[in-house]
């Protein structure tokens, strides 16, 4: 027993059994939550991805509960990395898409506060017919605020920089 290699020919504890059983039905719940568009496009088997299906036309809180262990018991016949891969990717377009969104955000609220600097930062990057209608959509955002009227042209100004700034989708 002194010898290390003893330690590393012992198979899992019960405890890690159940923290990786539980990993997997957690990961069987994200797949039920992912729209079903995202989940076509997952490399999954078709046992798994009909449990899937199922456990979305469930209501039943206990029936919920069955189908989430299933799903896991399921997922622990084959390997789970290229699955969680596949969410993490996910994951991370979405975070992009987010910080992108803020991005835009910012540059609305500079436009409307009029910021000298940010027509002169913006000038740089967009054409100045681009720069015209931004103009004219932030002097419309703002008079609209004044008047305490719904924000369609400040809407407006964030679609036309969304387009103007966000790079082309390849």
């Amino acid at each position: 027993m002194d010898d290390p290699q003893d330690f590393d020919a012992e198979p899992p504890s019960k405890s890690e059994l159940k923290r990786q059983s539980r990993d997997l039905q957690d990961l069987g719940e994200l797949l039920v939550a992912l729209p079903t568009s995202e989940l076509e496009a997952l490399p999954l088997p078709d046992d798994v991805r009909e449990a899937v299906m199922a456990g979305r036309r469930i209501t039943s809180h206990g029936a919920k509960v069955r189908q989430r262990l299933y799903i896991g018991k399921l997922l622990r016949r084959i390997d789970p990395e290229p699955i969680r891969d596949a969410l993490a990717r996910r994951a991370d377009l979405d975070r992009q898409r987010v910080k992108s969104e803020h991005a835009i955000e910012q540059w609305r609220d500079r436009l409307l506060a009029d910021e000298p600097e940010a027509w002169t930062e913006l000038a740089s990057i967009v054409a100045p017919p681009d720069l015209q209608r931004l103009r004219s959509l932030s002097r419309q955002a703002r008079a609209e605020h004044t008047a305490a009227r719904p924000p369609a042209s400040a809407r407006q100004l964030f679609r036309k920089l969304r387009e103007l700034l966000s790079p082309p989708a390849a």
